[in-house]
């Protein structure tokens, strides 16, 4: 569900109103029941809340939507503030979902927004999902990979400063993220993924009249790739790359820093892109905005995000279903 006071509940809410989710998906909501309620009477439909004890209990009807509980919040919670019961909540809820997909319970997890700020009033001082869910499920190497409509785009680093992304660009994290990119895209269905690097500086560096970070780690990085087999190319200039990719050029761009990959992919669909955490040991997709405590309890936010969050992870899993049965 993501933080109880913002747009999450809502989104959740008109997204199982839609008849054909349950046609499509086999999914059920880690959250609080009487706070799905409440977002329920926001957007103005009628969803039935079913609380289940376990994705084994969900009865999966249209018209309904199946919760697991783990906490049980006040229905007067405050929409759009800073809450350290919602921020407390929203990482109960995503320790819950990472246990039921190691169990192998579910196969994959779509995620809503949370709130950093209330995840730190509330004693977890984590930058964001990805690195709570690299932590819970001991996971090393791991990136987060963005999809909108004709740009996949992975990411070097991302909540840190600029100044510590810069000091992140090193071989062997270069490395990792195109060997995930390339892991990801197999994943995807793609036989033979074309993944360019983007460089960190103007102009990748210019034979090093604007930095030395591209030939020194990300050009070793991606010889290195090409030596195991993978289509890895770059570091390409950062101003083009990205256009280049969107045209058809290359199948994903490795990001070298948190707003040089994010930019490009709200440009080209804000309320369609979607997060996926790769390297984990199971699927994890998110919507691609924030909390937007601005308009949380208004009933205006989008669902879109999250629908094709959902429609990815079931890719996802059903992909992973067909290789484990050969």
């Amino acid at each position: 569900m993501g933080d109880p006071a913002g747009i999450g509940p809502e989104i959740i809410a008109r997204v199982f109103a839609d008849p054909a989710v349950h046609r499509e998906n086999r999914a059920v909501v880690v959250g609080d029941a009487r706070i799905l309620e409440r977002a329920a009477e926001v957007v103005g439909t009628d969803l039935r809340i079913n609380a289940v004890s376990g994705p084994e209990e969900a009865a999966f009807e249209p018209g309904s939507v199946d919760v697991i509980s783990p906490t049980r919040l006040p229905r007067d919670l405050p929409f759009g503030e800073l809450d350290a019961r919602a921020g407390a909540a929203a990482f109960e809820y995503l320790r819950l979902a990472t246990e039921l997909a190691l169990e192998g319970r579910v196969r994959a997890i779509a995620t809503a927004p949370l709130n950093k700020e209330a995840l730190h009033l509330a004693g977890h001082r984590y930058p964001g999902h990805t690195e709570i869910l690299a932590e819970l499920t001991s996971t090393r190497d791991y990136a987060m990979m963005l999809v909108a409509d004709n740009l996949r785009v992975i990411h070097a680093s991302t909540h840190v400063s600029l100044r510590e992304a810069i000091e992140r660009v090193r071989e062997e994290r270069e490395l990792a993220v195109i060997r995930l990119a390339h892991e990801a895209l197999l994943r995807l269905g793609f036989n033979r993924p074309r993944v360019a690097v983007a460089g960190l500086n103007p102009h990748a560096g210019e034979s090093g009249l604007f930095g030395s970070e591209d030939a020194e780690h990300i050009a070793p990085a991606v010889d290195r790739a090409r030596q195991e087999g993978i289509e890895a190319s770059g570091p390409w200039p950062p101003d083009t790359v990205f256009m280049r990719a969107a045209r058809g050029e290359f199948d994903i761009v490795v990001a070298q820093y948190h707003d040089q990959g994010h930019i490009p992919v709200k440009l080209s669909g804000f309320d369609a892109g979607v997060n996926v955490t790769v390297g984990l040991p199971f699927f994890r997709t998110s919507v691609d905005h924030g909390t937007a405590f601005d308009i949380a309890g208004t009933g205006k936010a989008s669902p879109s995000s999250l629908r094709a969050a959902l429609n990815l992870a079931r890719s996802l899993a059903f992909s992973e279903l067909r290789s484990e049965e050969g």
